[in-house]
């Protein structure tokens, strides 16, 4: 089987939007259920629906791919799933590291979903000397001082950062150096990369906030209700702060004049 240093998946250099190729996860995951209940075909709609997207959308970003279905039939589902696996890349094998084994790291180690969609763990990583050697998900942590050589022998081209966010830099720039072109970080920073090295950025506290801000919204939403009255917030937000209070926090104004200044830098 293949290894990930062998081949670059060819959705730039056929012009696949970017945000056509953030969706395709999504129709594989869906594709992937209906398949498992041996499912022949799919509709535009009923696929679209269970990927969570619009009907057309889901359409205008399979033609990217040179499918379009067969009307009143619609899509070849085990087709669908070898298609959009080939074009992310998956019918090889993708040898990934995972720098920083503390609680998040070792929960990533012990995430069972990565086998089956065609990346596997090829090593821990760890700074502390006191962790080289533990075994975490069946696999012994090794230390830092090994990253070069680990990349090397496995052929990764693709490294997990789950460090804190004072030693992340400093990890992927050793990634970087020796060979990594591909970053997830779950550290809480922004990484500086040379040119050809992708990121993907998660942060849980960034979606957590996102999350408050819309409760926030929907709260002040609730409040200017007729016949709501100086109802408090309380029930949305543990406060007995008046609605009043909420209805003029929520209507400062930030930066750009009409978002509410709601959100931490």
């Amino acid at each position: 089987m293949a290894t990930g240093r062998t081949h670059r998946p060819a959705t730039r250099s056929r012009g696949i939007p970017e945000a056509t190729v953030a969706r395709l996860p999504l129709y594989l995951r869906a594709l992937t259920a209906l398949s498992e209940r041996s499912v022949p075909t799919v509709s535009s709609e009923e696929l679209a629906t269970a990927a969570g997207v619009n009907s057309a959308k889901l359409r205008k970003d399979f033609s990217y791919l040179g499918s379009y279905g067969t009307r009143g039939v619609g899509y070849d589902v085990e087709y669908l799933v070898y298609q959009i696996s080939r074009e992310l890349g998956l019918t090889q094998d993708w040898p990934v590291v995972i720098v920083g084994i503390g609680n998040l790291g070792a929960a990533l180690a012990n995430y069972g979903g990565f086998a089956s969609r065609g990346f596997r763990v090829a090593a821990l990583i760890d700074a502390d000397p006191a962790m080289a050697g533990k075994p975490v998900a069946g696999l012994p942590v090794r230390h830092t001082d090994e990253l070069e050589s680990i990349i090397s022998d496995n052929g990764v081209s693709i490294g997990v950062i789950a460090t804190p966010a004072g030693a992340a830099q400093q990890v992927c720039d050793r990634l970087v150096a020796a060979g990594v072109t591909s970053i997830l970080n779950f550290a809480p920073t922004v990484l500086a990369v040379p040119d050809g090295v992708d990121v993907r950025k998660v942060d849980l506290s960034i979606e957590l906030q996102i999350l408050a801000f819309h409760e926030q919204r929907k709260a002040g939403e609730d409040v200017n209700q007729p016949g709501q009255g100086a109802r408090t917030t309380a029930s949305r937000t543990g406060s007995t702060r008046p609605a009043g209070a909420a209805a003029a926090r929520d209507g400062r104004k930030g930066p750009d004049g009409d978002v509410p200044a709601v959100m931490p830098a």
